[in-house]
Parts: C-alpha cells; sequence; structure tokens
C-alpha cells in the first residue's frame, strides 16, 4: 500500500483511493457534465485520466470545472429540481474527498440521521416514523425551503474543519473550490453562486448531511432532549407528545433556520394530528407526507380479524402519479413486434423496484396499477396474436401464461392476471 501513496507532494491521497472513486462512479453510470464526456470516453484512456485527478489533487492545483444544471423530476413526483450534474473527472475526485469526509464524520452522525449513509435508507426512515407515529399524538412536519439553493457556505466549511485535520486539510480546500463552481445552465451561460450546494454531486450529501447535524440534529436534542425525530437530507418529521409542545418546538425551529441561513416554506411545514381509533380529536391537518409515503387515518385489520383505523403510511398520491404515467409512456400495447421476454427484461427491473420500496408498506395500494400492467399485456396479445384477438380469448392466454410461469413478470407475484 505504501507505493500507493503520494510522493513528494504535499496532500497524502492515494492512488488506490482514486482507483476505487472510479470504480464507484463507473458502477453509478451518469450522464456526461459540461465537457460531453461520458463513462466510456473516459474509460478509453483510464491510467492518463486517474494519474491527471491524482497528480492534482495531491498536489492542490486540482480545479473543478462548471457543474450541468438539468432539471430532472422529483423522486417521489410533485414536480422538478435541478440537478448539478458535474464532469466524469469531477465526479472521481468528488468521490475521494466524500470518502475520506464520510470516515470522519459518519461515526459523530445522530442515528435518526438515515439519508445517505451506510446501512440505512428511506425504508429505515419510514418505518420509525410509522412507530413513532403511534406513539405520539403530534407531528411537525417540516420542509425547508430550497435547502440545496439556500445552504451557507460559511457554516458547511465550518463543519467540515470540524471533521478534518493536517492531514486531510485538502478535503476542506476542494470543498470550497467545489462550492464556488459555477452552474452551467441549458443556454449555456455561466451562473456564479454564494450559497448552496448543487443536488447530484458526489460531495453534496455529506456536507449537507453534516451542515444539518450541527443545524438540526444536535441543536433539537439539545434544546428539547425529549423530543423524536427522523431525518433524510433536508427531509424530516418531529414527534411531539402534545399540540402545545408542538408549537413551541416550531416556533423556535423557525428561528433556529433564520440562524443558519435557511426558512421553513409556510405553506408545507404543518402541525399535524395522528388520528385513528383511539384518537378521535378533530384538527385541521390529519396527513403527512414523507418520503413519497402519505401518512393518514387507514382502515386496517388486526391479527384477530378486528377492523380498526390506524395511522399508517403507502404511497403518496404523487408518486402514484408519477410511476402511473411512467407505466403509460411504456404503451405496451403497441410492442407488437417484441416477445414476451423483451417486454419482462423491460419492466420487471422498474416494477420490482416499485414493489420494493412503496410496497413495504400498504402494498395493496400498489394493486390497481399493478392491475394497470396486466390490462395493458392483454391489450398487447389482443394486437399481436390474430387468434387471440377478443378479450376472452387474450384473457385465458394470459392467465394461463401465468399459471405456468408464475414469476414470468415480477408484478404477478402479488396480482394475477383476471381469469374471467
Amino acid at each position: 500500500m505504501d507505493e500507493l501513496k503520494a510522493s513528494g507532494k504535499p496532500f497524502q491521497i492515494s492512488k488506490r483511493e482514486v482507483w476505487d472513486a472510479w470504480l464507484k462512479v463507473k458502477g453509478n453510470q451518469g450522464a456526461p457534465g459540461v465537457d460531453g464526456q461520458s463513462i466510456e470516453a473516459f474509460e478509453k484512456d483510464l491510467k492518463d485520466n486517474l494519474y491527471r485527478i491524482w497528480n492534482r489533487m495531491s498536489s492542490g492545483t486540482y480545479f473543478p470545472p462548471p457543474v450541468m444544471a438539468v432539471e430532472i423530476p422529483k423522486p417521489h413526483g410533485g414536480g422538478t429540481r435541478v440537478l448539478g450534474v458535474p464532469c466524469v473527472a469531477d465526479r472521481i475526485a468528488q468521490t475521494v474527498a466524500a470518502a475520506r469526509l464520510e470516515k470522519a464524520a459518519e461515526p459523530v452522525f445522530h442515528p435518526d440521521s438515515y439519508g445517505y449513509r451506510p446501512e440505512r435508507g428511506a425504508l429505515d426512515a419510514v418505518a420509525a416514523c410509522r412507530k413513532r407515529c403511534w406513539e405520539h399524538n403530534w407531528v411537525i412536519d417540516l420542509d425547508i425551503r430550497k435547502f440545496f439553493d439556500s445552504v451557507r457556505w460559511d457554516l458547511i466549511v465550518k463543519a467540515v474543519e470540524h471533521h478534518t485535520g493536517h492531514e486531510t486539510r485538502w478535503v476542506v480546500l476542494y470543498v470550497r473550490r467545489w462550492l464556488a463552481a459555477p452552474l452551467q445552465l441549458p443556454d449555456g451561460t455561466l451562473q456564479e453562486r454564494d450559497r448552496g450546494t448543487p443536488q447530484g454531486s458526489a460531495i453534496s450529501p455529506v456536507i449537507a448531511n453534516l451542515f444539518m447535524h450541527y443545524a438540526f440534529d444536535k441543536w433539537l436534542e439539545r434544546e428539547f432532549p425529549a423530543v423524536e425525530f427522523e431525518r433524510y437530507a433536508d427531509d424530516g418529521v418531529i414527534h411531539c407528545v402534545s399540540q402545545y409542545q408542538a408549537r413551541k418546538v416550531l416556533a423556535a425551529l423557525h428561528e433556529r433556520m433564520a440562524e443558519v441561513g435557511l426558512e421553513l416554506h409556510p405553506d408545507k411545514t404543518r402541525i399535524v394530528y395522528c388520528k385513528d381509533s383511539n384518537r378521535r380529536g378533530s384538527y385541521e391537518h390529519t396527513s403527512f407526507t414523507f418520503l413519497g409515503f402519505t401518512f393518514r387515518p387507514r382502515g386496517t385489520r388486526r391479527e384477530d380479524g378486528v377492523q380498526f383505523t390506524g395511522f399508517l403510511p403507502a404511497i403518496s398520491k404523487d408518486a402514484l402519479k408519477k410511476i402511473s404515467a411512467e407505466v403509460r409512456s411504456w404503451r405496451l400495447h403497441r410492442w407488437v413486434t417484441s416477445g414476451g421476454s423483451e417486454i419482462a427484461r423491460l419492466i420487471n427491473p422498474k416494477v420490482r423496484g416499485w414493489m420494493a420500496y412503496y410496497g413495504a408498506f400498504n402494498r395493496a395500494a400498489l394493486y390497481p396499477l399493478l392491475r394497470r400492467v396486466n390490462t395493458y399485456l392483454l391489450r398487447w396479445i389482443m394486437r399481436k396474436y390474430k387468434k387471440h384477438s377478443t378479450w376472452k380469448k387474450a384473457i385465458k392466454m394470459l392467465a394461463e401464461a401465468a399459471a405456468n410461469r408464475p414469476r414470468y413478470f415480477a408484478h404477478w407475484a402479488w396480482v394475477k392476471p383476471v381469469t374471467r
């Protein structure tokens, strides 16, 4: 390993770190940045490209290029957001720094911080939120207005400095440069920035987590030690025992966000009552959405068969609308030149992902969508095969296919085709 370390350089960055970062970037794929260079093009001269990154980073002479601004849909529906797409080489450099910073910061992160951390994820946050909604009557549904556009650079740098020493001072140097890198807009103009960190860069998740660790997690733990919460990046939920406590915490939180240069969205940040069979009060807000799941009163059944109303999560309307639009965009009924295996290869990975995530809580909410996929398959059969051009014959064919090969399409594990 010694031979992999920088020699005669001001910063000790090993070539192994750059190689590991390349493997991670390659595995994640991603679009080209402002230079138009793809992963495949970068790999054609891999040795020289990686050496150039290592040499410049370990010498202190690495300067990031502009970040390309791309508008994409939000992950769980509900509009769009601007993503910053760095060049392939810059993604590798950021990944090197992010790995070092994560190693130092991960041990201090709060256990109720779930975003972009090893061995925990969004579903863990939703599960913890569900449990605490049973235990606490009130929730503060947080929405920080334009967090990634507004976060203060001086406070990010201060947090990074707190978790770096002499040997990792280069991380602070490059974080400053990445923060200041301009954003290239679709028309080619460069937008200079004085705050914020682009979503989509490899370094953004860890520095955003560090910022929120001190701006939110540690502050809430210190000022309101009895209050529990879940946070995923800039999305969070706070649990309170009373409406009075919720109002007190929210008022203090407004002041805290102003102190650190942020603002709670006045329309989207709300105090919510967790209404169910045992909590029957009447209040303005009795539902909220967290990480693509809407929590609200829902009919459910106990193990002994008794029905009751619980305060439970299920896929949100925005998320369901988004994936429904994607299913429509496939236009499966028009794939008449393709066989069933080709359609399965196209849709199974997507459908499995939806089932694994949104089906983790109240999977029955996905059934109508999955039945719609079966309807598209029926229409495909009727168009492709003349001898099965009626609904009755197409239904019979699809039902027989599901009986013979029940895992051919991923959604058949939950929703079988109709038999008549």
